[in-house]
């Protein structure tokens, strides 16, 4: 409804939601950045991500993948070029202001949590970013059963394990609903059934129109995403794309030294390249076909 309280027409409505969708909302212009002791970590990035994006970004250890993503909520700054976030430079942006629309989970939870319990550290964030009681109750609780902390919310959060203070930092993080959520290395010490609950979580955000950017090393867990690609090696970026541009290209994962989603690896087996299955069911699906085929 307009402001005037006549309802906007059909088209209206469809230019509104694609003008949200593709506003870019993080914009590297010409980006290096050296660490202190003078190591090179980033070189020459130029990348732009739009609202409602969901981003995989891979590498192996040293590619630049975390120093890339600590940019975007400035905590690093560059060395040379420009970072953007909503159309703001890094530079002229605290990170204290940045963190209510740009939350992030660290590879390393001990750099994260600091509270007395699990239930205090999530109500923290909430708190600290104005949240009324009753919204900082409803989504604590609601992070606390999500990511199956429940039971431990009364234990200090260094007694927990490896998995589950990663648990607890992707849960406070999304408690407190940022515009831009960045996960480094998610699913590290995850079983199956959080995995799962955690890429639910990720679908879940992306309804709503967040932009999402998984930092990981686990390509089992991004492939049936099927997010755009950003292929990170010695800070450069060496592919950007669809999953299934990227991933199905075993030249440039190679180059990168990623290894194919098993499913990539059993198609192109098979000689079938035009286009890969995302899971276990349209893989199963496509199998039954080929067999009905003879796999010719």
């Amino acid at each position: 409804m307009q402001k005037d309280g006549s309802m906007e027409t059909h088209q209206q409505v469809e230019a509104m939601f694609e003008k949200r969708v593709t506003n870019t909302v993080i914009k590297f212009e010409n980006v290096d950045y050296s660490h202190p002791n003078g190591a090179v970590a980033l070189k020459n990035v130029s990348l732009e991500i739009k609202a409602g994006e969901l981003i995989g970004i891979l590498g192996t250890n040293g590619a630049g993948k975390s120093t890339l993503v600590r940019h975007v909520n400035g905590l690093l700054k560059p060395t040379h070029g420009v970072v953007k976030v909503f159309g703001e430079s890094t530079r002229d942006t605290s990170a204290a202001k940045l963190s209510k629309r740009v939350g992030i989970v660290f590879q390393n939870p001990n750099n994260q949590l600091f509270a007395q319990s699990v239930k205090s550290e999530i109500e923290f964030g909430l708190r600290n970013f104005g949240y009324s009681e009753e919204i900082v109750r409803r989504r604590t609780d609601w992070a606390l059963n999500t990511f199956s902390l429940l039971e431990y919310s009364s234990r200090p959060p260094m007694e927990l394990s490896g998995g589950e203070k990663k648990r607890l930092c992707n849960a406070l993080v999304l408690a407190w609903d940022p515009d831009i959520v960045i996960l480094d290395e998610p699913t590290v010490g995850q079983d199956s059934e959080q995995k799962e609950k955690l890429a639910q979580s990720v679908k879940l955000l992306l309804s709503e129109r967040k932009t999402v950017i998984l930092v990981s090393h686990d390509i089992e867990f991004v492939w049936p995403l099927q997010p755009r690609v950003i292929l990170m090696s010695e800070g450069k970026i060496v592919a950007d794309g669809t999953a299934q541009k990227i991933l199905g290209n075993s030249s440039e994962t190679l180059a990168a030294n990623i290894l194919l989603p098993q499913l990539v690896d059993l198609f192109r087996r098979l000689g079938k390249t035009d286009s890969f299955p995302v899971d276990e069911f349209e893989a199963s699906d496509r199998i039954k076909e080929l067999a009905k085929e003879g796999f010719s």
